[in-house]
């Protein structure tokens, strides 16, 4: 299978991106602290019947790091539909990826044909207590020890140990941390949230929407799943069982016929 590789300059950066397939577009977005090879999975597979683009979001992967100029990471991803010449597609996320892809779907409705979040973010939620010290103690770890301890710290939270279960979906997991830069933990990330945010304008969006979450997912992310399932019109929920946040690498059979279903029933 052909397979188009390139960077995108765009919206004041450089987004690395692959693209492959043909057909009605979808749109592969990654969660934080990884990048596109989450996707390994997924991406030729889903080309046999989609034209599917994953890309690199500013700051991870091959993509340019931030400048002190804010930006809007669906402004970006908006961007680069335009550069790839893509009316609309269908819009799927994990994580972070997720919140890009509800941000999306709100900012631009007319180009989201089907939105799926997978153990999302949601900007405007109010994170638990014990996810934010989570997140302040990994920042401490990068201010005392340095990013690699950041990173050392981090695979062994919650948030990747089911993955880890599986020595090959491990291994995988562990270099993609391992090549992440680390520089929101070092730096400041100037970009900026949907405003007003997306956790009170879940009702605006009218696309088709697939919630994804796993059994041994984030419990943060497990909420939002459900609030996800009670506010966006018409949102199915679907509970992916025995896998962590990492669902798509730790079953990926289920994961695909479980999403490719929900966009071939639209």
């Amino acid at each position: 299978m052909k397979v188009e590789r390139g960077y995108a300059d765009v919206n004041g950066t450089s987004l690395y991106y692959e693209a492959a397939g043909s057909g009605h577009p979808l749109v592969l977005t990654h969660g934080g602290v990884l990048d596109l090879r989450m996707w390994d999975d997924q991406f030729k597979l889903f080309a046999r019947r989609y034209r599917v683009v994953r890309y690199d979001v500013r700051g991870y992967g091959k993509s340019a790091l931030p400048t002190q100029e804010g930006y809007r990471r669906p402004d970006d991803l908006k961007t680069l539909m335009d550069y790839l010449e893509i009316e609309s597609a269908y819009i799927v996320g994990l994580s972070m990826g997720g919140g890009i892809s509800i941000e999306f779907a709100l900012a631009y409705p007319s180009a989201t044909d089907a939105l799926v979040t997978i153990g999302s973010g949601l900007s405007g939620y109010q994170r638990s207590d014990e996810w934010l010290g989570l997140l302040e103690r990994r920042k401490a770890v990068s201010d005392e020890a340095g990013v690699q301890a950041a990173r050392d710290f981090w695979l062994n939270t919650y948030v990747f140990s089911p993955a880890l279960e599986r020595p090959d979906v491990g291994a995988r997991v562990v270099r993609m941390v391992s090549d992440y830069s680390g520089f929101e933990w070092t730096d400041h990330d100037p970009f900026a949230p949907l405003d007003p945010p997306a956790m009170g304008r879940l009702g605006e969006i009218r696309a088709p929407t697939l919630v994804l979450v796993s059994e041994r997912d984030i419990p943060d992310c497990l909420k939002i799943a459900e609030y996800l399932r009670r506010h966006i019109p018409r949102a199915k929920k679907v509970v992916l069982p025995g896998v962590g946040h990492m669902s798509n690498m730790e079953d990926p059979d289920r994961f695909n016929e479980t999403l490719l279903d929900f966009i071939e029933g639209i």
